[in-house]
């Protein structure tokens, strides 16, 4: 059953991943977004941290969380294994020139993350100081598409195991599995342990869940952005050459050839959007329950997501990953989070 599941959901993602059509929506859609707001996400950038630090907060306002802890919940779902293990994952099987195209991923990703977590404060229900907000009920009361709302609603479900819980995970058991192979044996343990911890959590609702998230979350960023910024500090001297790295394998098909560079597109776009989760629909229903009764404010501050998760910090994990050299380097089947434990541990001890 398990692996007849498995094989259905890698057709599906060959579908939808292997078709151009899929990723020209996604893009296009960011830039028609991007030019018909008149690039918001220049314009209002300044604004939104004012946002986040909580000068325009009341709280008089609805809502369950504050603009940060909406914030930090949303992060709690992208900060993580897109960074460690999307941006490796492009590399290894795009080229370094797949960090390019997620950076402009990113770019055009805040523009529609904007649009749709300020839509899920527009169009969202409070039902005795309880929130319920996302796509589901910018369809159902926005559009009126009742049954596209709980299909989106189903798949949202399903998508939450899926690309959600099991890659968080499984990166986690690889990451730990290549520096200590020992653990391989007792990966289901690891699995059980996260599977309690995140339900203690998750059962106490939207406001432990942004709790917990605006205390980690911050924690985790920046001490993963310290180690990585150790990491480029140590290959300063190569991180010119690995730009033009970067931008050659990106742009240059007469360099590295056209099925390079679209390689490099494909995966630039795939994992970028894996990593910010620009137009997936998932971080409007944490933004949803922000104490605030201006919706705008609440798509200022979802939009700084993208910049946050990858013009910052997955940028510093690709830089790292081709400063040493390690997506050269790597033993076969090193890919994914382990890449990243690879590129790391050739800088720093292995700790």
């Amino acid at each position: 059953m398990l692996e007849q599941l498995t094989e259905l959901t890698g057709k599906l993602s060959g579908i939808l991943w292997g078709s151009w059509i899929t990723l020209a929506v996604l893009l296009g859609v960011g830039l028609y977004l991007t030019i018909k707001l008149r690039f918001v996400q220049v314009r209002g950038f300044r604004h939104s941290w004012s946002i986040i630090r909580g000068r325009y907060s009341s709280r008089e306002d609805p809502g369950e969380v504050s603009h940060f802890q909406a914030l930090s919940t949303a992060l709690s779902a992208t900060v993580g294994t897109g960074n460690i293990a999307g941006v490796a994952t492009a590399i290894s099987l795009g080229g370094p020139g797949a960090l390019f195209w997620m950076w402009v991923t990113a770019f055009l990703g805040m523009a529609t993350k904007f649009t749709e977590s300020t839509l899920a404060l527009k169009f969202r229900e409070i039902n005795k100081g309880e929130v319920s907000g996302g796509p589901m009920y910018t369809l159902l009361h926005g559009l009126n598409m009742k049954r596209t709302a709980a299909a989106f609603a189903l798949f949202a479900m399903i998508a939450s195991f899926g690309i959600g819980n099991l890659v968080q995970v499984n990166s986690v058991v690889d990451g730990l599995v290549f520096i200590e192979p020992d653990l391989k044996q007792n990966a289901w343990l690891v699995g059980v342990i996260m599977s309690v911890i995140v339900g203690l959590v998750i059962l106490g609702g939207v406001k432990r869940i942004a709790k917990v998230a605006s205390t980690i979350v911050p924690f985790m960023a920046m001490a993963y952005i310290s180690v990585a910024f150790v990491v480029l500090m140590m290959n300063l001297s190569e991180i010119p050459a690995a730009l033009g790295t970067i931008f050659n394998h990106a742009l240059n098909p007469w360099a590295v050839g056209g099925a390079a560079v679209g390689e490099a597109i494909r995966w630039g776009v795939a994992r970028g959007l894996f990593s910010n989760e620009a137009g997936l629909g998932s971080s409007p229903m944490a933004h949803a329950a922000a104490t605030t009764k201006e919706p705008v404010r609440e798509g200022l501050v979802a939009m700084m997501e993208p910049f946050i998760d990858t013009l910052v910090i997955c940028s510093m994990t690709g830089l790292a990953i081709v400063v040493t050299g390690a997506y050269l380097t790597a033993p076969e089947g090193v890919e994914g989070a382990s890449l990243t434990a690879y590129a790391f541990s050739s800088a720093i001890p292995v700790w």
